[in-house]
């Protein structure tokens, strides 16, 4: 588990996670992460759902093919909700929503040896996932964002704001609707980073706009 690593260097792997499946880009997915990475991010996970989103074989494909990518540059690969699909990829994680696969189970199946991070929005939810052994947790809505079909309420950065003050100290990355410009108040609130889909998947220079969310967390950490 990542407790089980130096908390500093946990923490500075969720500064910029790209979030990323084929349809969330009009481009060669593996071009988008290649170009992301070369911009700055820290951590990708690998969620390919919604609407036209690939299965089986043509699925599997593309995630050892990103995977790949990742493991040449040394960033952390991330499956969303799929354990058969993180072990069959040798993945160094699994992602779960609250609607998913419960998280005691996903981390009896992964072993400790695995990063398990919860989506949480709220204080209860948090605690939950603590106890069920996730290692991060994803928080949000920050903001309105057209990238999740079944988006919770907007919680904005005073849901992390709550988490804190609540006690949770696991690392907390902001994900929904932000940019480069509303990065620094999600720092701000505690969260260790931000987690973006569209701003860097769906942009025409996507090294730039990496570049972009880099700069802003950093200049947070300085």
């Amino acid at each position: 588990m990542m407790h089980e690593l130096n908390a500093d260097a946990a923490r500075r792997t969720m500064q910029v996670y790209l979030v990323m499946g084929s349809v969330n880009t009009t481009q060669d997915p593996v071009e988008v992460l290649r170009q992301a990475i070369a911009g700055g991010i820290t951590l990708f996970q690998f969620r390919e759902k919604g609407t036209g989103a690939l299965v089986g074989e043509a699925r599997l494909a593309l995630a050892w093919r990103l995977r790949e990518v990742c493991s040449q540059h040394g960033i952390p690969f991330i499956v969303n909700d799929d354990v058969e699909l993180a072990v069959a990829v040798e993945a160094d994680g699994v992602h779960v929503g609250q609607e998913d696969a419960d998280a005691a189970l996903v981390r009896a199946r992964i072993g400790a040896g695995r990063m398990l991070g919860v989506s949480a929005h709220s204080v209860e939810e948090a605690r939950r996932a603590m106890q069920a052994g996730a290692d991060y947790l994803g928080v949000g809505p920050m903001y309105p964002t057209r990238s999740k079909a079944d988006a919770h309420a907007v919680l904005g950065a005073a849901g992390i704001l709550e988490l804190r003050a609540a006690g949770i100290a696991v690392p907390v990355v902001g994900i929904g609707g932000i940019t480069p410009d509303t990065t620094a108040a999600v720092m701000a609130a505690g969260a260790d980073g931000v987690a973006v889909i569209s701003a860097i998947a769906g942009a025409a220079d996507v090294r730039a706009a990496t570049a972009q969310f880099a700069a802003a967390v950093r200049g947070m950490l300085a």
